[in-house]
């Protein structure tokens, strides 16, 4: 496939019969600096009739308006740490044309060389972010929207996006967006109720030279999708509630303790190797003073880890599973929050310790643990640019060994999607175990 760009120019924010805001600089909180120094994208596929690119743009415009920070710059200030310059610096968007109709032959997966060409460049990039416009033959339309992680997380993302389409079809953005990023202060004096390093930082000394994690085995790395239907899920749930008693667990909690011992079991490890599952949990609703509405514009994410060793997960039934990783969840709690903030905004400057996102940005090889990823709860399918929702919705990710995603699926039949990437001979064996309920 030959994707051909057409144009390539700034889109900045459409204010209309109101003044220009001035310039001015937002600090980033301490949620911002945990987070990756990256460009995150996603991809959505549309079927025609599809909107005009000039109406797409017009929205874009609008939206930017109320969401000045996606149309700023990144920079450092004086102190060295990183800031966000509201300079209406706009957003990158790019059209293009590919040589080939859009049909179902067509792999969204990253492995696949053609998707690539539907990506703007996620590397040195200096816009906060981009939009790519890929028309076909048959009239179908991608587009890929990618932005910075240290500026907004992906719930904050898929609420620009669907106040995005909301300005597409000229329907009032609402609720409006939350962007108070100083809401996060410390407490004075501090509290450190829960020691953070080792945990969310990590002292400076441990950041490793760039190529650390060049690994020959990084090109045998395969990202896969599999389907879960809503019967599938139903068993797992179910026997994952008779182990505790009948109690019922979240759908994230019992796909990945089916996951994390299928992962497990394909990894063949020996069974005295400890496994983990890092878990990114949404803080919006677990902080209470202050209250973070859900409409909270930035990241407000921390990772919960749960631990076992690969003798007793195996040996155990999934339901075991499933309530190590309820409890992980459980433990980022408000008093966890505030101790992090607390430990974030002092012992973390007086130790001369860095985000572990610093000191893991080139890790690529996660086994024996696996990140869980879920855009579950995420309104990523409400991208309604005029013409009707996208057919289907694919993140972008970089093929890290033991990086897996749950979304659900487009069919609106509550079966769920499953991204995982492994090493080709892991992923052969597990093929063999995923839908096992042994």
């Amino acid at each position: 496939m030959k994707v051909t760009i057409q144009s390539s120019k700034l889109v900045k924010p459409f204010y209309g019969s109101i003044p220009t805001p001035p310039t001015d600089t937002i600090p980033t909180s301490i949620f911002d600096k945990m987070t990756w120094n990256m460009h995150v994208a996603v991809l959505y596929a549309y079927r025609p009739p599809t909107p005009s690119n000039a109406a797409i743009e017009l929205g874009l415009g609008k939206v930017l308006a109320e969401y000045r920070h996606v149309a700023g710059r990144l920079s450092t200030n004086d102190a060295g740490e990183i800031v966000i310059i509201r300079n209406d610096g706009g957003v990158r968007f790019i059209e293009a044309i590919a040589d080939r109709n859009l049909d179902e032959s067509f792999s969204f997966m990253p492995h696949e060389p053609a998707v690539h060409s539907l990506y703007p460049e996620l590397h040195g990039v200096e816009e906060i972010a981009q939009v790519q416009i890929t028309r076909f033959s048959c009239g179908s339309m991608v587009l890929c929207f990618s932005s910075h992680h240290m500026v907004l997380d992906a719930y904050a993302s898929s609420n620009f996006l669907a106040a995005w389409g909301k300005a597409c079809r000229n329907i009032e953005i609402s609720p409006l967006s939350f962007q108070n990023r100083d809401i996060f202060r410390p407490r004075d004096p501090p509290v450190f109720e829960f020691d953070h390093k080792g945990v969310e930082f990590m002292p400076r000394s441990m950041i490793p030279p760039h190529g650390y994690y060049v690994d020959d085995r990084l090109k045998e790395i395969r990202a896969e999708k599999f389907l879960f239907t809503a019967d599938f899920i139903s068993k797992i749930k179910s026997k994952v509630s008779a182990f505790n008693n009948m109690r019922n667990f979240s759908t994230f909690e019992s796909l990945y303790a089916h996951l994390w011992r299928t992962v497990t079991k394909a990894r063949r490890l020996d069974g005295s190797v400890s496994t983990r599952v890092r878990i990114p949990v949404d803080c919006r609703n677990r902080l209470k003073n202050p209250k973070v509405p859900n409409e909270f514009f930035g990241n407000m994410i921390l990772w919960a880890y749960a631990k076992a060793k690969v003798h007793e997960l195996l040996h155990e039934p999934v339901g075991y599973a499933a309530k190590l990783l309820h409890e992980a969840v459980v433990s980022i709690d408000e008093t966890y929050i505030k101790s992090f903030i607390d430990f974030g905004h002092y012992k973390a400057k007086s130790e001369d310790l860095v985000p572990n996102t610093v000191v893991e940005a080139e890790k690529m090889i996660l086994s024996p643990d696996i990140d869980a990823g879920s855009w579950l709860r995420l309104p990523f399918h409400d991208l309604d640019l005029g013409n009707g929702a996208p057919y289907t919705f694919s993140p972008c990710f970089s093929p890290i060994e033991g990086d897996t995603y749950l979304l659900p699926s487009f069919a609106n039949d509550g079966s769920i999607e499953i991204y995982i990437s492994l090493f080709n001979e892991d992923m052969k064996e597990f093929k063999n175990v995923v839908y096992s309920l042994e």
